[in-house]
């Protein structure tokens, strides 16, 4: 009975995760300017890993695999959020300013 509920969590985290990475993707190619991508990517990228790696450690149960996977995950959630402020005030330091509302013209 706890192996089908741990079974069905994991695969719930891994679909959930695959929606985020997904989503992620959509929003890289429709949204309009560096920063809404930027954003885009960051966010989903962090939540669509960690779902998915959430899963495949419960799907790993207590071993060494599950221990590398949380490694990664840690690795993940420091990295991801520190390159996509890193490529923002790049970015900006550059002059790259970001679309203020809907159908801002850039100056």
């Amino acid at each position: 009975m706890i192996e089908q509920a741990l079974d069905i969590l994991s695969w719930a985290l891994l679909v959930a995760g695959s929606l985020f990475a997904m989503t992620g993707g959509l929003g890289l190619v429709r949204l309009p300017d560096f920063f809404s991508r930027l954003h885009a990517g960051g966010i989903t990228d962090t939540m669509g890993a960690g779902l998915i790696l959430g899963g495949l450690m419960l799907q790993s149960g207590l071993s060494l695999t599950s221990f590398k996977l949380l490694l990664i995950l840690l690795f993940l959630f420091i990295t991801s959020p520190t390159s996509a402020h890193a490529l923002a005030q790049s970015a900006l330091a550059h002059g790259l300013k970001p679309l203020l509302g809907r159908g801002a013209k850039e100056e």
